[in-house]
């Protein structure tokens, strides 16, 4: 099953009397359970699609298709549907509320639904807690902790949701070289546990050599010589 579908997408922005394309007509698919990389250089449009893919804008032209969903027929009210149950979000600065321990992050995204029961709440807040190894961090603040470990948080808050997709915007971009390893070892041993499809963007090395499919983005165009 296709997880994204990416048709003819541009993507168009105004600057005073002119427009920048930051993209220009991309095609791609990404099959469920992808562990899969936009890659290229600052400027290449990598953080345009990922954003238009997670919903948060909307193509100029072309469609973005989650599944059998086609997110440009949808309202604004269904659209934050989509993000809140089936889309998790990694950011590069992490995006933690400050005031807020590690248990507080991670569970902020299930207080928003109305689904789960609170014992199931916390249940799988510990869980993800305990999966990206921040136990004994549980009570702490963002500002207690070094930045491999906020980004853990942000990665167990993407994961709590249990979402079809998590997308990752440069998620190394932040931390030294021997933690970005490890984390991106983690996301990649959730993906396999969980089938979870992880769309990144990145220029990191660490992160391309890790993917299962890369797509090369320059200029707002795809490269065909993707491999």
């Amino acid at each position: 099953m296709k997880s994204v579908t990416v048709k003819n997408v541009k993507k168009v922005y105004p600057l005073g009397k002119t427009e920048v394309y930051a993209l220009k007509g991309i095609n791609l698919e990404i099959e469920k359970g992808e562990f899969c990389v936009l890659a290229g250089p600052s400027g290449s449009g990598k953080s345009t699609l990922l954003n238009l893919i997670g919903c948060l804008d909307y193509p100029t032209e072309g469609e973005i298709w989650l599944e059998n969903m086609e997110t440009g027929m949808y309202t604004e009210a269904d659209l934050n549907k989509v993000r809140l149950h089936h889309i998790g979000f990694v950011f590069q600065s992490f995006n933690l509320i400050s005031v807020l321990n590690v248990y507080e992050n991670v569970e902020l995204p299930l207080l928003i639904r109305r689904d789960i029961s609170s014992s199931d709440r916390r249940k799988r807040v510990l869980d993800l807690i305990d999966r990206v190894g921040l136990t004994q961090q549980m009570k702490q603040k963002p500002f207690e902790l070094s930045g491999g470990q906020q980004q853990r948080v942000a990665i167990a808050r993407a994961l709590v949701t249990q979402p079809k997709i998590v997308l990752a915007d440069e998620p190394t971009a932040n931390l030294d070289s021997q933690t970005g390893i490890e984390i991106i070892r983690l996301m990649h041993e959730i993906n396999l546990q969980e089938s979870t499809t992880f769309v990144f963007s990145s220029h990191d090395p660490k992160v391309i050599n890790q993917a299962s499919m890369v797509f090369y983005l320059e200029d707002g165009l795809r490269k065909e010589n993707a491999v």
